[in-house]
């Protein structure tokens, strides 16, 4: 049955304002162009849009060119304000945006372990607001959070999670308290972390693909035909539970002790490098665990600094690059046997290999890419030395890649979410006294 004429005009008003968002400005013969629509069309929805407040004329496309087709339209950015908050066990960030995604203020915010509840949420509410203010907005629309633990996708409320500070789940309902009108959604820091490197970092060329998180905990994001996937109790990628050999005991419900979690958390890690005579923090946490990780890629390689991390060198910078790589092995597979950097972190690789083999085993994704604090850190190297291990361990063809986002991976995810939702609402079609 052919569409009515107000659900045609609904549709070509969308996918006017996507090409608009995802094009930059452009002019009505430009729109005709990428919609196939007729002049007259587009002219009408170009007056929608304009007398909506959506858009707006931002520029002529060129100097001698005069009349309604060189005029250059554009997304109005400041219709709407977002947030994007990566909340953790010790502290949240934040930034503002517009509606098309740039960055507007960034603020941050240390929380103690030993805060309350009520002061927790007021130090991050006051972050929140201080950014608002930064950014010059009134108001916000839509909120996205990134938290660790399960959310349940029933309620979109983050689960009570062992370990977890109480504060994390009470935040969304005082941001909501505060911020009258905004859209307020929590999502997993780790399906926030894939959605970001496929959208803008390490899997942006694949549909499918599994992040392993490696931080102070261990987590997973599973990418299926372009969708990130959460399972039925939001609990997909809950691979800290993996029971794998090498540990000690099974895991059980509410402690991941025995499973994946005691090879590659932060603890694990740091057990490990001390166990190869390297130099340990005292804190086990993800920060310390990506000091060790990153400090001994550095040693390998013989390069200082962020030689490990991902984005530094040249295979990293085209995520399609495997071939490069596997004819020129990660430097530290060269002397493997030269020192106790090389030796852990062929001990580390391997640890992850076994959870990864498993992922594969079940998903066969043919990418995995390593994110987090310690996937950051061990970068390149750490990436190949797995990819290494992996095809010794399956016969599925699977790319290891490193995070080429790190740290900022949750925070990007967060606000890419909140843009989509935002979007969504605003780009909606019309009701029946809209149409």
């Amino acid at each position: 049955m052919p569409a009515s004429p107000s659900t045609a005009r609904a549709i070509n008003d969308r996918l006017a304002l996507r090409l608009l968002q995802q094009e930059g400005p452009l002019t009505a013969g430009q729109l005709k162009q990428l919609t196939g629509l007729s002049r007259p069309t587009v002219a009408d929805l170009v007056d929608r849009l304009t007398a909506s407040g959506l858009i707006t004329v931002v520029g002529e496309a060129g100097a001698r060119r005069r009349g309604p087709n060189a005029r250059l339209y554009g997304i109005v950015a400041d219709r709407a304000h977002l947030a994007a908050l990566d909340v953790r066990t010790q502290g949240v960030l934040v930034l503002v945006s517009d509606l098309l995604g740039r960055v507007l203020a960034e603020t941050s915010v240390p929380i103690g372990g030993d805060t309350g509840t009520g002061p927790a949420v007021e130090q991050a509410m006051t972050a929140v607001e201080r950014a608002l203010k930064e950014a010059g907005a009134d108001r916000l629309h839509t909120v996205g959070i990134g938290a660790p633990g399960l959310v349940d996708p029933a309620t979109g409320d983050l689960r009570d999670s062992a370990g977890l500070p109480a504060w994390h789940r009470s935040l969304a309902a005082a941001l909501q308290d505060r911020l009258p009108g905004a859209r307020v959604s929590v999502e997993n820091e780790t399906n926030l972390a894939a959605l970001a490197e496929q959208s803008e970092g390490a899997a942006r060329d694949r549909d499918t693909f599994v992040l392993l998180w490696l931080g102070h905990g261990v987590g997973a994001a599973v990418v299926l035909d372009g969708t990130l996937r959460r399972g039925a109790s939001g609990g997909t990628g809950e691979i800290g539970f993996l029971p794998v050999p090498g540990t000690d005991a099974l895991p059980a419900a509410t402690d991941c002790g025995g499973g994946f979690h005691s090879l590659t958390g932060a603890a694990a890690i740091l057990t490990l490098a001390s166990r190869h005579a390297l130099p340990t923090p005292p804190s086990p946490d993800g920060a310390a665990a990506a000091e060790v990780v990153r400090a001994a890629v550095a040693e390998v390689t013989g390069v200082p600094g962020d030689a490990g991390r991902s984005g530094s060198a040249g295979a990293q910078d085209d995520p399609g690059s495997v071939a490069a790589r596997r004819r020129r092995p990660p430097d530290a597979g060269t002397a493997p046997e030269e020192g106790p950097a090389a030796r852990f972190l062929r001990a580390l690789a391997d640890r992850v290999a076994v959870g990864v083999a498993s992922v594969v085993a079940v998903l066969d994704p043919g990418c995995v890419v390593l994110g987090g604090e310690v996937g950051q850190a061990g970068g390149a190297v750490l990436a190949g030395l797995v990819e290494e291990r992996l095809r010794r361990m399956s016969p599925l063809v699977t790319e290891v890649r490193a995070s080429t986002l790190g740290g900022t991976a949750v925070l990007r995810g967060a606000l890419l979410s909140a843009r989509e939702r935002a979007q969504d609402e605003l780009f909606a079609p019309p009701g029946p006294a809209g149409g």
